[in-house]
C-alpha cells in the first residue's frame, strides 16, 4: 500500500510539473552574466543573439536616447508612430528580458488592435488622453476592458491579449511602454488577417468573418504593402 501511495504521489508531481512546464518556459531565459551586449551581426544564434567580447563594448551600451524624439505621426494611415527599443535597437538589453517602446499619436490616431506574443506590457501616458482597450480570451467571455488613460496614469496588458490605443483628446498624445522581453514581438490583427504573405485564402476569411468574398477582397486591398 505504501509503495502504491508513493507511486501515485510521484505520478501526481510529474503531471503537475508537466502542466507547469510551458509556464516556466514562457518568459525570456535568466541571464548567466552581468551583461551580454548583442552581436547583431553574429552568424550563430540560439533563441537570441550571441555576446560581444566584454572588453570591446565600453559602457555606452547601458544608455540610449532613442526615445527622446517624437515619431512622425503622419507616416501611416493610423495617425501613430511606434519607436521601438528592443534588442535590435538597443543591444545592451540582450539576455536581460526587458525592452521599451514610445508611441506618438496624432489627434484621432490609433495604435491598431494587436498582440505581443512574448511579453506583458506596462505603460504610462506622458501627454494627452488615450482610450485603451483590452479584449480578454474566451476564458473571460471575450470581455472588453477599457478606460481613458490620461497623462501620468499607468496601465498593464497581460501577455498575448489583443489591445489597442486611440487618441480621444484634442491634442497629440504620447505614451511609453515597457515589456518583460527583449523582443516582445507584435502581431497587428488587421494586417495579419488581410495583409499576410502569402494571403489567407478569401473563402476562409469569408467563412470565418461571415461576410461576402467581395468584402474580404476590399479589405485585402486596403492592406496591400502593409501599414
Amino acid at each position: 500500500m505504501a509503495r502504491c501511495f508513493k507511486t501515485l504521489a510521484a505520478g501526481v508531481v510529474f503531471v503537475v510539473l508537466l502542466v507547469q512546464a510551458p509556464v516556466l518556459w514562457a518568459t525570456d531565459a535568466d541571464p548567466l552574466q552581468d551583461f551580454c551586449v548583442a552581436d547583431l551581426d553574429g552568424e550563430v544564434t540560439v533563441n537570441g543573439y550571441p555576446c560581444k567580447p566584454a572588453a570591446s563594448v565600453g559602457d555606452e551600451f547601458l544608455f540610449s536616447s532613442r526615445l527622446t524624439k517624437a515619431g512622425d505621426v503622419t507616416a501611416n494611415p493610423n495617425g501613430s508612430n511606434v519607436t521601438e527599443l528592443d534588442v535590435a535597437e538597443w543591444p545592451g538589453v540582450n539576455t536581460l528580458g526587458v525592452s521599451m517602446n514610445r508611441v506618438d499619436f496624432a489627434v484621432g490616431g490609433t495604435n491598431p488592435p494587436h498582440i505581443h506574443p512574448r511579453a506583458t506590457e506596462v505603460g504610462m501616458v506622458l501627454r494627452g488622453e488615450l482610450l485603451l482597450g483590452i479584449i480578454g480570451s474566451l476564458d473571460s467571455g471575450n470581455r472588453y476592458y477599457s478606460k481613458v488613460v490620461r497623462a501620468g496614469e499607468t496601465f498593464v496588458i497581460p501577455r498575448g491579449l489583443m489591445h489597442f490605443q486611440y487618441n480621444v483628446g484634442k491634442e497629440e498624445a504620447t505614451m511609453v511602454v515597457s515589456f518583460n522581453s527583449q523582443n516582445p514581438g507584435i502581431v497587428f490583427v488587421p494586417l495579419t488577417l488581410f495583409g499576410s504573405n502569402p494571403p489567407i485564402p478569401t473563402p476562409v476569411l469569408a467563412k470565418a468573418l461571415r461576410v461576402d468574398a467581395g468584402v474580404v477582397e476590399l479589405l485585402k486591398s486596403k492592406f496591400t504593402g502593409g501599414y
